[in-house]
């Protein structure tokens, strides 16, 4: 996780995951919208899940 996506996850979350998949940024968007927390807690949480070499 680099600085530059935990920087982005704090000023708009739903930029931050672009990369994770359609379903991560429609989760972290609802999430915004409900409150920027929320939005930002779950975008740092994507963003901190490491990918599973089996997948």
């Amino acid at each position: 996780m680099s600085f530059w996506r935990v920087l982005l996850a704090i000023i708009f979350p739903p930029l931050a995951v672009i990369g994770k998949g359609c379903g991560s940024i429609l989760i972290v968007f609802i999430l915004t919208c409900l409150g920027w927390i929320p939005g930002v807690i779950a975008a740092l949480i994507i963003l901190n899940k490491q990918e599973s070499p089996y997948s």
